[in-house]
C-alpha cells in the first residue's frame, strides 16, 4: 500500500509565529487556502482511495477541495492529530527559544517530553500504528494496492517519515515537511520504500506507485530543522 503524507497549508499561526498545537479554530491564511486548492491539480491524475485526516481545523479545510472533486468521505483520526505541546500551545516561538526543552526537542527529540503534553516517541508510536492500521484496512477493502492520503501536521509527518527511512527519531529534524508538501511512502511485506519527501509539485508520476528496483538489489521486494510543527 503506498500513503500519501499531506501537511497542511499554511496556517494563520505559520505565520504569526505562534505553536498552535491543537488550539481550537486554528484556519488556512489565504496563501493556505490557494494550497489546498491547488492540491486537487497536484493530484488529478492520481487515483485515491481514501482520505484520512487529522481532526484539527486546517486539515480538514486542507483536504476539502480535493474530497469534493473525488467525491470521497474524509475520515478524522485522533491518532493523526498535532502534537500535544503541553504548557507550550498557544506560545510565540521566539519566547520558547530560551526553553531548556528546546535544544531537547532539536538534538534529541527521542527524549523530549512537553510540559502536561506528550513526548515525541509517543507521537511517532501513535502516527505510525495510525497509517499501518488504515494500510490493512485498505488492503482488506481494495484486495490489492491503492493509494490513499493522509493529512497531517509537520511533527507527526517527520515521525512517519523517521519511522520509514529506518532513522533514529533523534534524526527527525533533519527532514523538513513544508506547509502543503506531500511525501510518499510504499509499504510492503519486509519494509517500507520513501518515493517521494517534501514534494511541493506535480505529482502525476505516483500513477506507477510500485517503486523500481533499485541497480544491484536481487531481492523480489525491492523496489525545517529546528522548527516545532505548527
Amino acid at each position: 500500500m503506498t500513503v500519501i503524507l499531506l501537511r497542511h497549508g499554511r496556517s494563520t499561526s505559520n505565520t504569526s509565529g505562534m505553536l498552535a498545537g491543537r488550539s481550537p479554530g486554528v484556519d488556512l491564511d489565504d496563501r493556505g487556502r490557494e494550497q489546498s486548492r491547488a492540491v486537487v491539480d497536484r493530484l488529478a491524475d492520481v487515483p485515491l482511495a481514501a482520505i484520512v485526516r487529522s481532526p484539527l481545523l486546517r486539515c480538514e479545510r486542507t483536504v476539502e477541495p480535493l474530497a469534493r472533486d473525488r467525491d470521497l468521505d474524509p475520515i478524522a483520526d485522533e491518532r493523526l492529530i498535532e502534537v500535544d505541546y503541553g504548557t507550550w500551545t498557544g506560545q510565540a516561538i521566539k519566547d520558547l527559544l530560551e526553553e531548556p526543552l528546546w535544544k531537547v526537542v532539536q538534538q534529541h527529540p527521542s527524549a523530549a517530553v512537553f510540559p502536561d503534553g506528550e513526548g515525541l516517541a509517543q507521537v511517532q508510536a501513535r502516527a505510525v500504528a495510525a497509517i499501518r492500521a488504515h494500510d490493512a484496512r485498505l488492503a482488506e477493502e481494495h484486495g490489492g494496492d491503492v493509494l490513499w492520503l493522509a493529512c497531517t501536521h509537520g511533527d507527526v509527518i517527520k515521525s512517519v517519515l523517521a519511522d520509514a527511512l529506518g532513522t533514529h527519531l533523534d534524526g527527525f529534524q533533519r527532514i523538513v515537511a513544508d506547509p502543503a508538501s506531500v511525501s510518499v511512502v510504499r509499504y510492503t511485506a519486509t519494509r517500507p520504500f520513501v518515493l517521494r519527501m517534501n514534494d511541493t509539485g506535480d505529482l502525476s508520476g505516483l500513477n506507477g506507485s510500485a517503486p523500481a528496483k533499485p541497480a544491484g538489489v536481487g531481492s523480489s521486494d525491492a523496489v525545517p530543522g529546528g522548527e516545532v510543527g505548527r
